[in-house]
């Protein structure tokens, strides 16, 4: 079950066109985790405007279809 969830949520939606864990989580869903990495910590505000217009575009896709 976990490896078809896996596939469902990092598959772009045919109608959407966007992967569903962007819809739900706003960012990709990865397989590794590179600690390594360095990188921009997101501020709140602009993670949750950047969810508001995912989450937008994927309610007008649904409404088209």
């Amino acid at each position: 079950m976990v490896l078809a969830e896996f596939v469902i949520n990092n598959k772009i939606n045919s109608t959407t066109k966007v992967f569903p864990f962007i819809v739900n989580y706003g960012r990709e869903l990865r397989m590794r985790v590179d600690l390594r990495r360095k990188g921009k910590i997101e501020k709140m505000t602009e993670f949750a405007e950047r969810m508001r217009k995912v989450q937008e575009e994927v309610r007008v896709a649904l409404t088209r279809a």
